[in-house]
């Protein structure tokens, strides 16, 4: 039995509660943050103390590892990796600026698999706008969709030729926000076409992808009530359908401040939106509680998606030097920015 959520936990090793938690539970995964990292070893030990709580093997291990500002696995036991936007800046030509965003993900994948992480919530695939929040800022790879598309397809298939899901964010998009959905809810007041000539095209070029994550975002044109997790509007007429994405979908975190209600409401109005997993990160087991007693048993639909998002993670690998490639990484980035 697995249920459709994924939660946080709050240390560098398992209480003694949340073993139980997790065993009765029974979570999609686990996804770690920066309180839960320090050395190489103690993140292996944490991975495998944690598939053994759930007793599955193929369980989720998830982690945020963009580069830049938003990387958890860091120095000085990992390497430093640049930000979405310095690519740009380094690389005036874009095969040259595919082939490093490949790299520097193939190389990401390698770390996280060497601790027994196996998803990443990357490529960041959301096209900012003049004037919006620096939420996304240099997290995002230009600021023309096109681009973007390109860009973070092949973010995406460096991951997956290291063994590691990755999860695009934020559908269906979240440059044009005026505010921090960690901190409160963003209104998008574009029109639908606007919507669809820039922020929908990154996600439909990458529709094929096996997982992504949605936005905590209203957007006034598809449902001016609802952000985007919680729209049945929008994740059956934009997410599925304008956009044609029918892998896993995952929410946003359930902690930020820009969803209403209590937790167990949360959770309830993102699976009747549509929604396949819900994501809770910050460990606190009173929440994660509410979270896990709303999610349903991962079955049907959802549980194909799975099952696809799973078999992408079980074709073979091609040869990789990560030491040789973390050099050529150093040396084509060392153009000043």
């Amino acid at each position: 039995m697995v249920r459709a959520f994924v939660c946080g936990c709050l240390g560098l090793s398992l209480s003694a509660n949340e073993r139980a938690f997790l065993k009765e539970a029974a979570p999609l995964g686990v996804i770690l943050f920066k309180r839960n990292i320090d050395t190489p070893d103690q993140v292996a030990a944490l991975t495998a103390e944690i598939r053994a709580a759930l007793g599955r093997g193929d369980a989720f291990v998830l982690v945020d590892q963009e580069g830049g500002r938003v990387q958890r696995l860091g120095t000085p036991n990992w390497r430093r990796y640049p930000p979405a936007a310095r690519f740009t800046t380094a690389f005036p030509d874009l095969d040259e600026r595919v082939a490093a965003i490949k790299l520097a993900a193939r190389l990401m994948a390698e770390d996280l698999r060497a601790v027994g992480i196996d998803v990443d919530c990357l490529p960041v695939l959301d096209v900012p706008v003049e004037g919006s929040h620096d939420i996304i800022g240099d997290r995002a790879y230009a600021r023309d969709p096109k681009t973007v598309a390109r860009l973070g397809r092949a973010a995406a298939d460096g991951m997956l030729a290291g063994g590691v899901l990755p999860i695009m964010k934020h559908v269906p998009g979240h440059g044009r926000a005026g505010a921090d959905s960690h901190l409160d809810l963003p209104v998008v007041d574009a029109t639908l076409d606007a919507l669809a000539a820039s922020d929908f095209l990154p996600f439909k070029s990458n529709a094929d992808l096996p997982a992504a994550m949605t936005a905590h975002v209203v957007y006034t044109a598809l449902d001016p009530d609802n952000p985007a997790t919680v729209s049945p509007r929008v994740i059956r007429d934009i997410v599925r359908g304008a956009i044609g994405f029918d892998g896993l979908l995952f929410s946003d975190d359930l902690s930020m401040k820009a969803l209403r209600g209590s937790f167990r409401e949360k959770t309830e109005r993102l699976f009747a939106a549509g929604v396949d997993i819900a994501l809770h990160c910050n460990g606190q087991p009173d929440e994660a509680a509410e979270v896990a007693a709303a999610s349903p048993i991962l079955e049907g639909p959802a549980r194909n998606r799975l099952d696809r998002a799973l078999a992408s993670l079980r074709q073979g690998h091609a040869a990789f030097d990560p030491v040789d490639a973390a050099a050529r990484l150093e040396r084509v980035l060392a153009t000043p920015a």
